[in-house]
């Protein structure tokens, strides 16, 4: 499996641009040895999971706007995201599959592109010269072969209304004690500090806290062997993230695992929670109207010791290596690489996302310079618990959060059964 050591200094050395990752594994087929297939005209389909409403908006634009302009046509096909990443591997194995994908870099498409399902779409990074040879590097089969395309990065951190803040005379927490006094004196105002919104197929939202505390406590170097198999989900080192996270789990919404983090969005927005540790992808759920009273801070230092790594994932284009029209394939990622496209792409969503573009334009939002800066700052950053293991440990993972989370007294037991479920998972990887 990979690992990212995304240095500090490269994260921004272009304008926005992601720094030092490290080599993707397995293998890509080229547009030149996919068959005659690769030969036939007709239009091709991009399957997205992005279905929030501003999301979704935004990606038909752009659809829109290079169907437009191109000789070649572009249909999107957008399916919920709650459902869209356990369809990902039929979509990928069928025998029609769809030509392209909305994805993100990390070690789950490197798996794909291990078994040659995935188009080598090196001929798209030719034409992409002012993009930094970090996301270079991301992006980049064993074989030496690009397997994506990235079109955007993003930041995790606490979120919470700034005007709700005001009104009870809170300010941002620096360390883990402030945090536990600010949930403490949220909850002293009748609002439950904490939303999770892990219901059903958005049980992967609590691996946020499981990833968070793991490299608050003990770095990103343990986060991502631990991810690799090389440590036991039993070992102490994991012991003491779920002890320390028993602090705060009084706090939380006590039905988080029953509500979506749509739902837990919209009930953020309303006031009935204080605060949610969220990616700005959740963003696209929230009203444009209310984007501008939100603000959030990095989540709280546990030991100073440890630097502040982040989590700040990669997202973008992958393509099938079965494809019908391998060049209306290339020419459509080539366009959505453009400062053009990533600008539309900014411009028309929540805009609480970074361009991977150098050249595209940052949206100039205190949010967003207060996020760009936050990533600046990190030593290192992580991808997020699947993107730096594989969808396959991600369930096990879901498992055994949503069972913490709703029987914390159980902690040996499951942190037993997820360590015997996460050895079958390392066995077949």
């Amino acid at each position: 499996m990979s690992s990212y050591n995304i240095s500090r200094r490269s994260l921004f050395a272009g304008a926005g641009a992601l720094g030092a990752a490290a080599v993707l594994g397995g293998c890509a087929t080229s547009a030149a040895s996919s068959g005659a297939s690769a030969q036939h005209g007709g239009a091709v389909t991009l399957q997205s999971d992005l279905s929030s409403p501003l999301a979704e908006q935004a990606m038909q634009a752009l659809v829109a706007a290079y169907n437009k302009q191109s000789k070649y046509t572009v249909k999107l096909n957008t399916v919920a995201a709650t459902t869209y990443q356990p369809l990902l591997p039929t979509y990928l194995t069928s025998a029609n599959p769809p030509d392209m994908y909305t994805w993100y870099a990390g070690n789950d498409t490197d798996h794909y592109a291990a078994q040659g399902l995935l188009l080598d779409v090196s001929e798209v990074w030719k034409t992409m010269g002012d993009y930094p040879a970090a996301l270079s590097s991301l992006s980049t089969d064993a074989a030496g072969k690009k397997v994506i395309v990235p079109t955007d990065f993003y930041w995790w951190g606490v979120f919470y209304r700034k005007s709700l803040f005001a009104k009870w005379g809170l300010s941002e927490p620096k360390t883990w004690s402030d945090f536990l006094k600010l949930c403490a004196a949220v909850k002293s105002k009748g609002v439950t500090p904490i939303a999770l919104g892990a219901q059903g197929q958005d049980a992967w939202v609590a691996t946020a806290w499981f990833d968070y505390l793991d490299i608050r406590l003990n770095g990103a170097d343990f986060h991502r062997s631990l991810l690799a198999g090389k440590h036991s989900f039993t070992d102490p080192k994991v012991v003491d993230i779920f002890t320390t996270w028993k602090q705060v789990l009084p706090y939380f919404d006590p039905n988080g695992t029953a509500v979506s983090w749509q739902d837990a969005t919209n009930q953020l927005i309303q006031g009935k929670f204080g605060m949610m540790l969220t990616g700005t992808f959740f963003a696209d759920a929230v009203p444009k109207g209310s984007i501008d009273d939100l603000d959030f801070f990095k989540f709280p230092v546990i030991d100073p010791s440890v630097p502040d790594v982040e989590e700040g994932p990669t997202d973008g284009i992958i393509a099938s290596s079965r494809t019908h029209n391998a060049p209306a394939v290339l020419d459509f990622m080539t366009w959505m690489a453009t400062p053009a496209a990533q600008n539309l792409w900014t411009q028309t969503s929540s805009g609480a996302v970074l361009p991977a573009n150098p050249k595209a334009a940052t949206p100039n939002t205190q949010l967003v310079e207060k996020g760009k800066a936050q990533l600046a700052a990190a030593p290192q950053l992580t991808q997020f618990f699947n993107r730096d293991s594989t969808d396959a440990l991600q369930n096990t993972a879901n498992t055994a959060l949503i069972n913490f989370v709703q029987k914390p007294g159980q902690l040996s037991s499951i942190l037993s059964t997820w360590q015997s479920q996460a050895e079958q998972v390392w066995k077949t990887t």
